[in-house]
């Protein structure tokens, strides 16, 4: 009886037994250039990392539009001032910048739910167990609320490469004393992780 699992092996070990019907082979490497033993190729190396205390002025890229709500002036003056609490100043007429700013403002209204469950019960005995029916109902309300998205990007001004990049969003409903302060506190909120660590 036990010899007959020992012969169903056998085949199996036959098999292991055969020679391999699959060979390496690979292409030769090309030739290096001519140059690569005098010249470093520094692309096959990481960026050095930037060094953000180096950056203390700024210019704009181009002039931020402005809206219905907002006019250019506004704009220009909240980000000069959250760029200003960030040690960032704008550059002196005549003088080379640090940073080149770019900044893109927009409304958007979104669509939002709100579902609160309202519930009943009857019923309970003498000791006070809760017995008896429990129902509820959900009451699904629908807002449409206007969105304020800012997004501000900064530029190295000597080489034009991107540096960093924040978004930010606020609700901006309300005078135009609330919107004004909705844009400022988006700002503020955007450049909220800059300098990065």
């Amino acid at each position: 009886m036990k010899v007959f699992p020992l012969l169903l092996l056998l085949p199996l070990l036959a098999a292991c037994q055969s020679s391999n019907p699959y060979t390496a082979q690979s292409s030769p490497l090309p030739p290096a250039p001519a140059h690569a033993d005098s010249q470093l190729d520094l692309s096959a190396y990481p960026a050095p990392a930037r060094d953000y205390a180096h950056y203390r002025n700024w210019t704009w890229r181009e002039q931020p539009a402005g809206s219905a709500w907002a006019s250019s002036a506004l704009v220009q003056e909240a980000l000069s001032n959250a760029l200003d609490q960030r040690g960032l100043r704008p550059a002196q007429p005549g003088s080379a910048a640090d940073l080149e700013v770019s900044t893109e403002i927009r409304l958007e209204r979104r669509i939002r739910q709100v579902a609160d469950r309202y519930g009943s019960y009857y019923g309970h005995n003498y000791y006070g167990d809760h017995l008896g029916l429990w129902g509820s109902a959900p009451l699904v309300r629908t807002y449409e609320e206007e969105v304020l998205v800012v997004r501000i990007d900064l530029f190295d001004a000597q080489d034009g490469q991107p540096l960093w990049s924040g978004s930010a969003e606020m609700l901006s409903d309300g005078s135009q004393s609330e919107r004004s302060k909705a844009l400022r506190a988006a700002l503020q909120r955007a450049l909220a992780n800059y300098p990065p660590t």
